[in-house]
Parts: C-alpha cells; structure tokens; sequence
C-alpha cells in the first residue's frame, strides 16, 4: 500500500491526485486530526506527531510513505528524525523543482503556514537547486479553518485571500507555491487575486507525479505494493466537520476510522 500521512484531512488533497495518477494501487491513509493542524506548533512536537504517524502507517501494511504535510517536511531531513526501513517522500521538493520550471523571472511566492516558514525548507530547495531565485513567502492561518468548515468560495474567503496575497503582488512575482495540502482547494480564488498571469504550483500533483517516478525507478519497491484500488482512511479523532470535509475534499462518501496510535 501506498501511505499518506497529514496533520489533518487537508492531505487528501495529496491522496486525489496520487488516485488520479496510479490509480490501481492501495492507498492508506493517516491525518493527525486530534494534534493538528501543525502550522503553529514547535519543530519538536511536529517531529514527535511525524514518527508516531509513520509508525501507525507502518504497521498498518504502507510500503511507502509520502509526507503530505508541508509543516512536518523538514522533520524528514533532520538528523533526529525518524528511521524506517522503507522510502519517505514528501512533498516539498517536487514542488520546488516544478515551480522554478515554471518561473520565467526567478520569483517565486510560497503561501505556508508559520511553521513551514520556521522550517524553512522551501527557501533551502529552492536555493539549492537555483541560487538566483528570489523566494518571498507569506503565512496565511486563517486559511486553514476557513477549508475545515467549508468555506470555499465565501465572500469573507474572498476577503482574506485578497488580502494575504496583496502582499505577494506587490513583489511581482510569476510563480506561486500553495505551500500547505488545504491551499489547493482555494485555486480558484486565489487565481483570481493574485492575477491570471501567476502559474499556480499545485504541490499535491506535483508529488504524485514524483511518486510514479520513484516507483518506476524502484522496481523492488514498486513490487511490494498491492493494487486493488481500495482506499482506507484513518484518524486520530473523528467528528462529524471532519467526514463532512473529507467527503467535500474527495467528493464521494467516506468512512473515516479513528486511530489513535
């Protein structure tokens, strides 16, 4: 099986787009709903939540693991950060490497949360991989409750989009990484604000395509993984928001099964 861990339902944004491109594989995944979302806490709780969460999806049966959770990306390169005997992919530098593709005048925007910002990995494999990119990145929070309670196309989302991104139009920017798994469900309005001439990096289809070519690369990986097309989604606190959310993300019916770990 194919595991997805998030801090919350927003990866299933990660889990629609690894459907749409492999679509025969098994996927599990896990959201930390009791802990998350992560965009305001410490780099040390965000490490502990991250090995807990691979860990469930370990011994649930995941022969591979993508990292869906921009905030907890980081955790996947630190020294202290956890150890499996299995691939960990997330989804940041696919998203870097397709943005500064897409950019023609190397400025680039990143929306994140604080956290993600305090990790700092965006600006790093932005860097890495071109050290003349200028990459300004802006913290939008109020997003994220705004996606959990549904509120999509919403005249004060309008608002507060129109407001955050303001700040990234002003840098003349032409490429804009939607730096956290909710983002991508405000692609419409943010289009909008930021302007039609703004390429969009959409990270969960950016990282799917990078999945497909691991494991096109890894055949010994590749071959340990089932493919039924089935589809099990885990929680670690389950209300009724959350299913009416996930359900709005994915645009079917769900169960969610809540595991604590």
């Amino acid at each position: 099986m194919i595991g997805i861990f998030d801090s919350g339902i927003g990866g299933l944004t990660v889990v629609k787009a690894i459907r749409q491109r492999l679509s025969a594989y098994d996927i599990i995944y896990f959201g930390d709903t009791a802990r998350g979302p992560y965009g305001n806490k410490s780099f040390a709780a965000i490490l502990d939540n991250l090995r807990n969460g691979l860990e469930i999806l370990r011994k649930c049966g995941a022969g591979i693991i993508v990292v869906a959770c921009h905030a907890a990306a980081a955790a996947v390169y630190d020294p202290i950060g956890p150890r499996f005997d299995l691939p960990v992919l997330e989804v940041v530098s696919p998203a870097a490497k397709l943005a500064l593709r897409q950019t023609t005048c190397g400025r680039l925007g990143i929306i994140v949360t604080r956290a993600t910002i305090a990790g700092g990995l965006y600006a790093k494999k932005i860097g890495e991989l071109d050290a003349s990119a200028r990459v300004y990145s802006l913290a939008c929070p109020l997003l994220i409750p705004l996606a959990e309670e549904g509120w999509l196309n919403h005249p004060i989302t309008c608002m507060i989009v129109k407001k955050y991104v303001h700040a990234l139009k002003v840098r003349q920017i032409d490429t804009l990484i939607l730096g956290c798994s909710y983002f991508p469900l405000f692609r419409r309005i943010i289009q909008t604000k930021i302007g039609r001439r703004v390429h969009l990096i959409d990270p969960s289809l950016a990282v799917a395509d990078s999945l497909a070519q691991f494991l096109d690369e890894n055949a010994a990986v590749n071959g340990r993984l089932t493919r039924n097309q089935s589809l099990r989604l885990m929680v670690s606190d389950f209300t009724d928001q959350i299913e009416l959310a996930a359900r709005m993300i994915l645009k079917q019916k769900v169960r969610l099964e809540q595991c604590s770990g």
